[in-house]
């Protein structure tokens, strides 16, 4: 017989044989078991001689995938610690008010997610009794990533427990009136119960991993031990499909985080059909996790299946269940037991004889409800064996039947998340089916009612006894005190006196003030600093030393640098998280840290700093998580602007992130031209988020890398400041009647409206005052809180109103961003308005050459100003095109 091992090339064959006999040997054997037994019974015995090679310590390859089976068997699940008879009653319960209020919010159109629940319905309730601990203990507790289409179910096990009403209930997705309930998980509308948005799907999962990490970072930096919190995230099989639900596993399993366990629903269903219809999902993400180094837990079949692997005696069982795509399994759980005893069994005659040992009462069991996701000793074994696992993540790959209880009209049906109610003769029969004591009478009105055993029932008692066990009711969110001591000003007054001769760019302004404000003896060490592998670029390497690099593992190794003075230093208990190439996960970073302060009652000051074109571009929905989520901290997109970041081009250049965050109403967004706005805007930051009246608001402020002389603070612009806009240089008028307009201008911006000042007066005799608009962001905010007020018949008149009421001449205003942003307040300006910006797409040059590309540099700004003042009748139309003959346009 030709060698099997010498026919095809591999890894195998670099490496040295000592013994090639043996080596024979060991392959003729193999041969003799494959010919003498088959080659099911050869895998079997060298899957087994790789599981003992593994108990025994020996280093190997593992193997990515396993059979379609349970991970922990019958025979070696523990004992389950609780009344299961209690527990199906509690279950039951919720199980038919979450399909009641759905079905009920029906009449209004609101729509819900029923069946989801259903499917999911065990995973929650075994959690809940038995293993989510509750913040009345260390005040942290464990973080619960809940199914955002679960949400009818928590909302049905909270009623169950007294924290939410009947009327609540019947305001499910209706919550203008102040007494609703949120569609998802939400914590800025509902910020008692839920810590954390997960209906944008993937986030859940990406911010889950960075979450765990995170509280790991505050037990190795000494801030809050956070050894007893476990991370859980409830994802679906179909959210599986989104990148980011995968992007951070390999940081995960690096970085042993044991604290998380993700529990993956699978119904094998997504929002139209079957997750992999020709495919099998549970072992793709068996693959992908083990792959990346996860613990698998697989719980997939009922205890009915146990007689089926019993009676297993060739394999054929498992082979069959190893070739069925997902689809074909989800029609088996919707078709007769014939046909399943013919398509399924009718496969190869072993497993037909197998099924003539089989009733049909058992092969409907086995192949209808009995899921491993639906049995709450699996899911018990399943959680335990997660907790009990040390050195890396788990995940639970759970299977579940979509819609598991409502019904052959529910379950498995492809249309199912889009069904939004059950009939009265469907909610009789599912009555019927959990044994609930509800009356015909009760649904004589038409509606289906609520059910609820009473506040004194046993089951509700066992609910809360079980709660009370495990550190009170989850999910939950608790707001502690997040006020912290005002740092020293000595940090900020070193940017108020400017730089003097000296230039320096308002990207290392930013750092250098954050640097200082880290070296606070109160709030130093709350700093959280957060780059995606920049930090050179922003000028952040001093940070290096004497900061640290976060990581888990301290420094194994010397770094190349280490003999310089600004080396890279990492340490367990570093302070910056340089997060690699990912602003996906340098923003789930900033949200577990901007949230600490309700998450683990610890709170914490973070600044992300990266390429102001791939913050809200790349990652925006995030930036509304956070605002979802009422995180709090600094976000700086530096190298701002469309043309400041000389070279780098079109991919790089960003133009409209001021446009895109303006859109959120939690983001404060600062555009500073000098270093001391910075001081003054970070100063305000920190009062307005940490102070005692502290606001769930976060801070956006871009920072440019051109390096700039900076000035003094004048007097008595702090204010100005602040609300966004101010006079940062008054024009001298050579004449008293000669023509005068306001330049507007924000970030960096503002040096080419004075340099157009100055040409406007030596060569036009024009008086140009300039301003600095710090935030045209907060200018239009108050404005139209103005108007909302005029509404509610209070008479009040916008600040930028207000700030340029009675200034002589049009207003004209610049920046480096699309006209968009700065045209968004011309409605309260009651001067003439235009404006100048960098619409359309970035490009290769020189800052000068990309400046007059778009008719932004102080030459344009001149041109523009002349005419402004020339459509007025101010100045003859000939001096605007003298001018532009003048400055070569």
């Amino acid at each position: 017989m030709t060698d099997p091992v010498a026919q095809l090339p591999s890894e195998l064959d670099q490496l040295p044989d000592r013994d090639p006999e043996e080596t024979a040997e060991w392959a003729a054997s193999l041969d003799a078991v494959t010919k003498a037994a088959g080659p099911h019974r050869a895998a079997y015995l060298m899957r087994r001689s790789l599981q003992h090679a593994e108990g025994a310590g020996i280093a190997l390859p593992k193997l990515l995938e396993s059979d379609y089976v349970n991970t922990i068997p019958t025979s070696a699940e523990p004992e389950f610690d609780g009344d299961l008879e209690m527990e199906s009653k509690i279950t039951a319960w919720n199980r038919w008010n979450a399909a009641a209020m759905v079905t009920r919010g029906a009449r209004y159109g609101v729509g819900g997610h029923i069946a989801t629940f259903a499917s999911a319905a065990w995973l929650y309730e075994t959690g809940f009794n038995h293993f989510f601990r509750g913040k009345e203990g260390d005040g942290s507790g464990d973080q619960l990533y809940i199914q955002g289409h679960a949400s009818p179910g928590i909302y049905a096990r909270a009623f169950l427990d007294g924290r939410l009403s009947e009327q609540q209930l019947d305001n499910f997705r209706q919550e203008s009136g102040g007494d609703g309930l949120p569609s998802y998980p939400h914590p800025r509308r509902l910020p008692w119960l839920w810590e954390f948005p997960t209906v944008s799907m993937g986030l859940g999962p990406l911010s889950a991993i960075y979450q765990a990490r995170f509280n790991r970072y505050l037990t190795n930096r000494s801030i809050k031990d956070t050894s007893n919190s476990h991370v859980w995230a409830f994802l679906g099989d179909g959210e599986m499909d989104e990148p980011e639900s995968t992007a951070a596993l390999a940081l995960a399993a690096r970085e042993q985080l044991d604290n998380l366990t993700f529990v993956i629903n699978c119904n094998l269903q997504r929002l139209d059909g079957p997750v992999r219809a020709n495919f099998r999902v549970v072992q793709e993400l068996e693959g992908a996790f083990r792959g990346a180094g996860w613990n698998v837990i697989k719980t997939l079949w009922g205890n009915a299946w146990d007689e089926l692997f019993q009676l297993d005696t060739t394999g054929a069982l498992i082979r069959r269940l190893r070739e069925v795509p997902d689809a074909q399994f989800q029609t088996y759980a919707t078709r007769d037991v014939a046909y399943i005893r013919e398509h399924f069994f009718g496969a190869e005659p072993a497993l037909a004889e197998l099924a003539k040992l089989l009733s049909d009462a058992k092969i409907a069991e086995c192949f209808y409800s009995s899921r491993g996701g639906h049995e709450a000793r699996k899911v018990y074994a399943a959680y335990r064996a997660a907790l009990e696992h040390k050195g890396a993540p788990t995940v639970i790959l759970a299977q579940t039947v979509k819609g598991y209880t409502l019904g052959k009209g529910f379950e498995s049906k492809n249309a199912n998340h889009q069904m939004k109610k059950l009939s009265v003769d469907e909610f009789k029969g599912m009555r019927e089916l959990l044994g609930l004591p509800i009356p015909d009478s009760a649904f004589e009105d038409g509606l289906v009612p609520y059910g609820h055993p009473g506040a004194d029932s046993p089951e509700v008692r066992y609910l809360q006894e079980r709660r009370a066990a495990l550190d009170g009711p989850a999910p939950a969110r608790r707001v502690h005190a997040v006020a912290l001591p005002q740092p020293e000003e000595r940090a900020f007054k070193a940017l108020y006196k400017g730089s003097g001769k000296q230039e320096m760019a308002t990207t290392m302004a930013f750092v250098r003030l954050v640097k200082d404000l880290m070296r606070d003896k109160e709030t130093g060490r709350r700093w959280v600093p957060i780059v995606p592998d920049e930090a050179r670029t922003f000028g952040m390497e001093s940070l290096f030393p004497s900061a640290g690099i976060y990581s888990p593992l301290g420094q194994t190794y010397e770094p190349v640098d280490r003999d310089q003075l600004m080396y890279y230093k990492e340490a367990k208990d570093g302070q910056i998280l340089n997060e690699g190439i990912t602003e996906a996960g340098a923003m789930a970073d900033f949200i577990a840290a901007a949230s600490s302060y309700a998450t683990h009652g610890e709170t914490m000051i973070p600044f992300y700093i990266f390429y102001s074109m791939f913050g809200w571009q790349r990652t925006g929905d995030q930036m509304w998580q956070l605002a979802d989520q009422l995180g709090k901290g600094f976000i700086v997109g530096a190298t701002a602007g469309r043309t400041t970041l000389t070279g780098e081009g079109l991919q790089h250049a960003d133009g409209h992130s001021h446009l895109i965050a303006s859109t959120n109403p939690a983001s404060l967004n600062y555009d500073p031209a000098f270093a001391f706005e910075i001081a003054v805007i970070v100063k305000d930051g920190l009062r307005r988020m940490y102070g005692p009246e502290a606001e769930n608001v976060f801070y956006y402020l871009t920072v440019y890398n051109e390096p700039k002389q900076q000035p003094a603070m004048p007097e008595g612009v702090e204010d100005g400041i602040v609300k966004g806009l101010y006079r940062f240089k008054e024009g001298v008028p050579a004449e008293a009647d000669a023509p005068r307009l306001q330049l507007l201008a924000s970030g960096t911006a503002i040096h080419w409206a004075l340099e157009a000042q100055e040409l406007l007066a030596a060569d036009w005799g024009v008086t140009a005052d300039v301003w600095s608009a710090t935030s045209w962001g907060e200018l239009r905010r108050d404005a139209l809180e103005s108007d909302e007020a005029l509404l509610r018949g209070e008479e009040r008149v916008p600040y930028v109103t207000q700030a340029l009421s009675g200034a002589p001449g049009p207003v004209l205003a610049v920046s480096d961003w699309m006209r968009a942003v700065p045209d968004s307040i011309s409605q309260w300006v009651e001067q003439d308005w235009s404006s100048l910006g960098t619409d359309g797409f970035g490009l290769s040059d020189t800052r000068q050459g990309a400046r007059r590309h778009f008719g932004v540099d102080a030459e344009s700004v001149a041109v523009a100003a002349l005419a402004q003042l020339a459509r007025r009748g101010e100045i003859p139309a000939s001096k605007v095109k003298e001018a532009r003959e003048k400055y070569g346009m």
